[in-house]
């Protein structure tokens, strides 16, 4: 009989749904930018930008308390293979986010045309350029953690929140990841588009939190009820 996956402290549930919080940052251009919803997300970060640490420091916490949960998921749960690939993703997902802080991009292309000029002629920085390799890896680490940890729950029958919604967020974000290259080649609505995908990433993560969550509760709700049989 499969025990389930077992469970984890109450902090690392708690320190996912933060990553989801911290990794929303990119709302407060609301009351931060005037140029508010154009350009990539990650220009709110480049060098040269107003706030830029208030946007890059969210990469970093949300990549940090990434690599804790899948740490601690990975040394505290039943090692499976679909879930131990889905927190392994997971972790990489947080490295990319570490990345995108750590790498920022030099300025804003979409805002500044000498920018555009300088980047489409190669006369930027090697955080400029890498910064396109972690933003990338971000994107498909995080739909590859949510979707593999969304098969587990149903292949192994956990996490039922996960095993009910992941699946459909997962395909969601694919979706949406194709839509914003799809987007970067017409050049209309790019902003939209990964604000949306990058919404989506967020709820991944609150769902995530959750399932962590009500895996910690629920062997106690079985044990009261066979107390109580």
């Amino acid at each position: 009989m499969d025990d389930g996956p077992g469970a984890v402290p109450a902090r690392v549930a708690a320190l996912a749904a933060v990553a989801a919080l911290t990794y929303a940052t990119f709302l407060l251009e609301i009351p931060l930018s005037l140029d508010v919803g154009s350009g990539y997300v990650s220009e709110l970060s480049a060098a040269d930008q107003p706030f830029n640490s208030v946007y890059g420091g969210g990469d970093l916490v949300t990549g940090v308390l990434a690599i804790v949960v899948a740490a601690e998921a990975l040394r505290r749960l039943r090692r499976r293979a679909l879930a131990t690939a889905g927190w392994t993703f997971l972790a990489l997902f947080g490295a990319c986010a570490v990345g995108d802080a750590a790498f920022p991009l030099d300025c804003a292309p979409s805002r500044a045309t000498w920018c555009a000029l300088r980047e489409r002629s190669a006369q930027v920085s090697f955080s400029h350029e890498f910064h396109a390799v972690t933003s990338g890896g971000v994107v498909i680490c995080g739909v590859a953690a949510l979707l593999l940890l969304s098969l587990a729950a149903r292949r192994y029958g956990w996490w039922p929140a996960l095993a009910r919604w992941g699946l459909p967020l997962a395909l969601a974000e694919a979706v949406l990841a194709l839509a914003m290259m799809a987007a970067m080649f017409t050049g209309q609505w790019l902003g939209l588009v990964q604000r949306i995908q990058v919404g989506a990433l967020c709820m991944g993560l609150l769902l995530i939190a959750w399932a962590l969550h009500a895996g910690r509760t629920m062997p106690m709700a079985v044990a009261r009820d066979e107390a109580r049989a």
